[in-house]
């Protein structure tokens, strides 16, 4: 497979990270976010190193042949250790059990890198292998060792992340939840990927040939594991914020019509570290269209929104559609409306500004029917009747 499968992948992956570095900096020092951004580092990096190119690049500048290969190893290893640690993290729990329980993979995986430095080192590799070094030295000493130690502890790291993800995921739901099950495909995969190389190196060791196991299905299924992992990751932290923009895109219409463009009080200047704060964004925009409902308030006439009910029930649609278009209705021919602002009694408060989000995200939508573009004709003729 050649290298840009591999720099591709790790660009997708390094991707994830600056969506993560560059999202708000509530918690820039939060042992949690660090290991996250650990994690897709590793895993770009793991791939990167990994690529046939990358490879010949560092065992020539080296002059050792295959100094590649525990380099990789230990990237593979660290990213192993960064995904469990992370979890750990998340799942939270007494500070200092969670500190303890870090502490021990932390020294586990650190070891195992060491003695995959080590075994290299005892073992002899001489001739280069860009793709198949798993398979070709499976049967030399101290190399063999060496892959069989790193394969067995990515899926001893694979099994414990998949099982920690798994029961998490029935404890909480939303985004979490999701990006959970996402995360429990991505460690299944990861352990099929140790699973698939450690065949190919068995089967050497019983004098079979399956190598292709290893240097063409295992590359696959890394790829798709990788991105199931990152996405797994960033799915818990770009999904409010896809929630977010989603909302504010359909309270548009809504806005547009209650808010002058020109309006710059419901629009505040974000810098490059918020730019992506879509809550900010999205409040508002809220606060913006209460105001500009509860400016609008005296205008409001229930008259124009029971006949676009009844309207709009007549056409077929749902009770809870019909009062979206009604009061969509009421909303666009008041502020349409051309006739001087009544005044407003004291402690007059819109019914409408009771609705919650979702109720206005509805309104907003519903300000595209017909049958709120007809209410707000009839009422302009009615107006320049009266004149």
């Amino acid at each position: 497979m050649d290298g840009l499968f591999y720099y591709l992948t790790a660009l997708i992956l390094w991707t994830g990270l600056a969506i993560k570095v560059t999202s708000p900096q509530r918690h820039q020092y939060d042992p949690a976010r660090r290991a996250m951004c650990a994690v897709v580092l590793l895993a770009g990096v793991s791939f990167a190193l990994s690529a046939p190119p990358s490879v010949t690049v560092i065992n020539r500048l080296t002059g050792i042949p295959n100094i590649a290969a525990p380099l990789v190893y230990a990237s593979v290893t660290a990213f192993s250790a960064a995904c469990l640690i992370l979890i750990i993290y998340w799942r939270g729990g007494d500070p200092d059990h969670v500190r303890r329980v870090v502490l021990g993979w932390l020294i586990a995986y650190s070891a195992v890198v060491v003695m995959v430095w080590a075994l290299f080192a005892l073992g002899d590799a001489p001739v280069e292998r860009r793709t198949d070094l798993d398979t070709y030295y499976a049967t030399t000493p101290y190399i063999a060792e060496m892959i069989t130690l790193y394969l067995v502890a990515h899926m001893v790291a694979a099994c414990a992340t998949t099982t920690l993800c798994w029961l998490w995921s029935r404890q909480v739901t939303g985004w979490t939840h999701t990006g959970l099950i996402v995360l429990v495909l991505g460690w299944l995969l990861n352990g099929a990927f140790g699973a698939v190389k450690l065949t190919a190196v068995v089967g050497r060791w019983t004098g079979h040939d399956w190598d292709t196991l290893s240097t063409d299905l295992a590359p696959g299924m890394a790829a798709l594991a990788a991105a199931l992992v990152t996405a797994g990751y960033i799915l818990p932290l770009i999904g409010p914020r896809m929630e977010s923009i989603t909302l504010c895109i359909r309270l548009g219409p809504l806005y547009r019509l209650l808010i002058n463009s020109a309006d710059r009080r419901y629009w505040v200047p974000l810098s490059w570290r918020s730019i992506g704060d879509t809550d900010l964004r999205l409040t508002q925009r809220e606060t913006g269209i209460r105001d500009g409902l509860k400016r609008l308030g005296p205008r409001l006439d229930d008259r124009a929104r029971e006949q676009a009910y009844h309207r709009a029930i007549s056409a077929g649609t749902s009770i809870h559609e019909a009062e979206a278009i009604a009061t969509a209705a009421m909303i666009a021919v008041a502020a349409h409306a051309t006739t001087p602002d009544p005044p407003v009694p004291d402690g007059h408060v819109p019914v409408v500004l009771e609705a919650d989000l979702s109720d206005l995200v509805r309104v907003s939508q519903a300000l595209r029917n017909l049958i709120v573009a007809d209410a707000v004709r009839a009422e302009r003729k009615a107006e320049s009747q009266q004149t």
